[in-house]
This record gives structure tokens, C-alpha cells and sequence, in this order.
């Protein structure tokens, strides 16, 4: 029987995943790669297929971190460099919350939401935290003609814990380090976890990974286990490392006391040579297509979430913010729109609906499309990330049930009705900017909201 104990939460945010990659996913062997640890995961839990995530990664962290449509935090798109970034202080994050719970927290991975003093994960909740502040393109500039590290100093791996100090520096991430980056991830998630279970603390492991993310480079010790190249190579890695996460939740007696959620922060990159599959869905990420903002999402709490679980609901990246923070009893911000909803009642079959109807589908700071049921409507037409993007003077119209690639607008004659419904979710949504007005990008804290 289900207890009271709060649970450990395992959250696994891997990067540029397409829908289509896994095997459960109607990949797997067909990409040429089988992924039995991950299916076993899905097998044991819910699989949801409606899952959306922002166009980019800074947006769809934020998202999850805060609960809350990024155009609301300032956090609209990836930053450039020398670009000021980040969360303003006045965000809670899930992190904190949990913390005030009397949760362990780590991180391990990317942040990509501030790099600045204040704004680094060990000053936002969590107690520990090794990664990299930025992102993994990063690691690309040392093979670079014309780099010069004089002018443009390299990324860096950092280290940091809660009332320690600014964040250490480790030394370069260069190509090398990301072919090593997701083994110190899970390395260290182990050993994070083995120290919470000792000293009987719940705890939060956040492991924002680095796959598939280009440059798509295995551990050298998954280099030609395939045959297949470095991308296949790495889907390997990734699934033999989840299978080993799994075998010591079950070592340790605890696999039945974790939430254990499997995600990605939007869909595949779609950029040669590593280039993801979208499954059945249109256009690459960086754009309000559904193959970026649909991605894999996969939640196993044994005796809580019955196993075999399939959902087509619409869900989105905020309700992961509310979903985990009532698991852990911990009370979301009151004073502030919060845009996320509780997903456990349809992850444990209590309810057949998710309460989500609709999302809004931003890039950067434009309204490019809205999702309402099994319907979209795009204002703003971009199909892949290079693409210009195209304001359109007549919505276009897509029945993803008959349609997933959105290839063939039915707008007109029949189908302007679906306008009503889109308008009022988007109504809605700027009613609400109306009390709560959005926080601008690269805004400095402190942060205080107008009275």
C-alpha cells in the first residue's frame, strides 16, 4: 500500500531528445540502437505522449524550475554570450522548495539559468552542485579555426555547495570533457544518492544530462560498442547508464519510496552530422512544431503509479515544477501566477485527464502557435530552427490526430471555430500579465513585482 513517506525524486532532463529515439517509443531498434533499460522504465510506470516542452533549453528550465510560462521569468531564449541571464531572485525554484521540505538536493549537469554570483544552482536551492554553467556547444570552440582563448576564454566545469562560496572552477570543457560529462553525472548522482539513504534524508537528484546534445560523443569506453558511429554509440551509454541508476535504487532497497521521471528539455536539434528523430511529428526545435515541443516523458513510483500506463493528455514542462513539489508536501507560491498543474492524479490513473486543455507555444518572446485538444493553430510559421519566421496574415489550422506532421491547413473553410477557443487560452493568459506583469529580460536582482 502507497505510505505518507515523501519521496526521493530522480529527475533525468537529457537534452535534444527526440520523440522518436527510444524503443518504446517506436525507436529503439529501428535508430538501430535498442534501449531495453529505458523501455523497462516505461514498462514499470506511465509513458506520456503529450508531453511539450519549450522551443529551447533555457526556456524549458526555466519552465520546470519556477512552474511558470518563461515569458513571465525573462527567461524567453538561450543567452548569448556576454548577455546578462539567468532567474532573477525573485523566482522560487523547485529546488528551494523541496529544500524547505527537508529534502537533500543535488545537481549534476547543465544549468543554463545564470552563470552570475546569486544565480548558480548552489544559491538557488540546491546544496551541492558540479557541472557546467552555460551549455555544450561550448566545447566545440578549442577545434575552431580562428578560436582564440585570449579573446574568448574557455567554458569551464564548476563545482559548488550551499554556503560554500562562489563556485570552483575545474578547468576546461573542451571536447574531451563532454565526451566525459554524462559518466560524472551519474558517478556522482550515485554517490549522492548512497550519502542521502545514510543519513536517511529524502532527496532530490537533478541530473540535467548532456545526451544527445551536439557534439553527440561517447565515453570512451562506449566508443564502437555499436559499430554504428558516436550517435548510436552514445544512446548505448545512455541506456546501460539508466539501467545501472535503476539496479541501485533497487541495491539500496528504495526504488519503491523514488519518483523516478525520464525527460527532455525539447525535441531533436535536427543538425547534421547528429541528428535526432522527431518520430511522427513535423519541424525541429527552436520552433512551435510539434517535433520540437513534443518529447519523451516517462514516470515510475512502484506502488503509486501503476505500471503499463499510456496517456495522450496535453501536459507541459510547468506541471512538472507542481507535480513534484505537491509529491514532496511542499506548498507552490501563492503570490504569483503559477502556471503548472498536478500531474499525479493522471500519472496514477486516479483521473483519465491531465486538467490541461491547452498550452501557449512561444519562441522567444512571440506568440508563434496554441495547442487546444488535438488541435493547433499557428499565428507565426516556422518549420525548422533556420527558417524565417513568417507572420501569417490567416492562422493555419492542424488536426495533429489526422495530421501530426502538420503539413496540411485546415483552417479554412471549416475549422475557424478552433480561433475561439485558441483566443481564450491566449486572453486568459494576458489577463493575468495584467496583475502580474512579465519580468524583463536581463533584468538585475534585486527584484520586486509593482504594486
Amino acid at each position: 500500500m502507497p505510505s505518507d513517506k515523501k519521496p526521493n525524486i530522480v529527475f533525468l532532463f537529457v537534452d535534444n531528445l527526440g520523440f522518436g529515439e527510444l524503443g518504446c517509443y517506436g525507436g529503439g531498434i529501428v535508430r538501430g540502437v535498442p534501449t531495453p533499460n529505458i523501455d523497462r522504465l516505461a514498462a514499470d510506470g506511465v509513458r506520456l505522449t503529450n508531453m511539450n516542452m519549450e522551443a529551447q533549453c533555457t526556456p524549458s528550465r526555466s519552465a520546470v524550475m519556477t512552474g511558470r510560462i518563461p515569458i513571465r521569468s525573462g527567461t524567453v531564449r538561450i543567452p548569448l554570450p556576454g548577455q546578462p541571464s539567468g532567474l532573477t531572485r525573485y523566482e522560487v525554484t523547485l529546488a528551494e522548495l523541496l529544500s524547505q521540505q527537508g529534502y537533500a538536493t543535488a545537481h549534476f549537469g547543465k544549468w543554463h539559468l545564470g552563470d552570475t554570483a546569486g544565480r548558480q544552482p548552489h544559491e538557488r536551492g540546491f546544496d551541492e552542485w558540479w557541472g557546467l554553467l552555460e551549455t555544450h556547444d561550448s566545447s566545440l570552440w578549442a577545434s575552431a579555426p580562428g578560436y582564440d582563448p585570449q579573446v574568448v576564454p574557455p567554458a569551464q566545469l564548476f563545482e559548488g555547495r550551499r554556503d560554500g562560496g562562489p563556485s570552483t572552477p575545474l578547468g576546461d570543457y573542451d571536447a574531451k570533457q563532454r565526451a566525459l560529462f554524462d559518466g560524472h553525472v551519474f558517478d556522482r548522482t550515485h554517490e549522492f544518492i548512497r550519502r542521502s539513504v545514510d543519513a536517511d534524508m529524502p532527496f532530490f537528484a537533478y541530473m540535467p544530462v548532456a545526451f544527445p546534445h551536439f557534439p553527440t560523443l561517447p565515453h570512451p569506453d562506449y566508443e564502437g560498442s555499436t559499430g554504428l558511429g558516436p550517435f548510436a554509440d552514445s544512446f548505448h551509454e545512455m541506456d546501460e547508464r539508466v539501467g545501472e541508476l535503476a539496479d541501485l535504487l533497487d541495491e539500496l532497497d528504495i526504488s519503491d519510496d523514488t519518483l523516478f521521471v525520464f525527460t527532455s528539455d525539447n525535441g531533436a536539434e535536427d543538425v547534421l552530422p547528429w541528428r535526432g528523430w522527431t518520430g511522427p511529428w513535423g519541424g525541429s526545435y527552436f520552433t512551435a512544431m510539434e517535433g520540437c515541443l513534443r518529447v519523451p516523458f516517462i514516470a515510475r513510483w512502484p506502488g503509486h503509479i501503476p505500471a503499463g500506463r499510456v496517456s495522450n493528455e496535453v501536459t507541459h514542462a510547468v506541471d512538472i515544477f507542481t507535480t513534484f513539489a505537491t509529491a514532496a508536501g511542499a506548498p507552490v507560491p501563492l503570490d504569483r501566477p503559477i502556471d503548472g498543474i498536478d500531474l499525479m492524479p493522471l500519472l496514477d490513473g486516479t483521473s483519465d485527464t491531465s486538467g490541461r486543455e491547452s498550452i501557449l507555444c512561444f519562441v522567444g518572446d512571440q506568440l508563434h502557435a496554441v495547442k487546444w485538444k488535438n488541435w493547433k493553430l499557428h499565428y507565426i510559421w516556422q518549420e525548422y530552427m533556420l527558417d524565417p519566421a513568417v507572420q501569417l496574415g490567416v492562422p493555419r489550422a492542424f488536426n495533429l490526430y489526422e495530421d501530426p506532421g502538420e503539413r496540411h491547413d485546415v483552417f479554412l473553410p471549416s475549422n475557424t471555430w478552433v480561433q475561439r477557443p485558441c483566443m481564450a487560452a491566449i486572453g486568459a493568459f494576458w489577463d493575468s500579465v495584467e496583475a502580474h506583469p512579465l519580468i524583463a529580460p536581463g533584468t538585475a536582482d534585486p527584484y520586486e513585482p509593482p504594486t
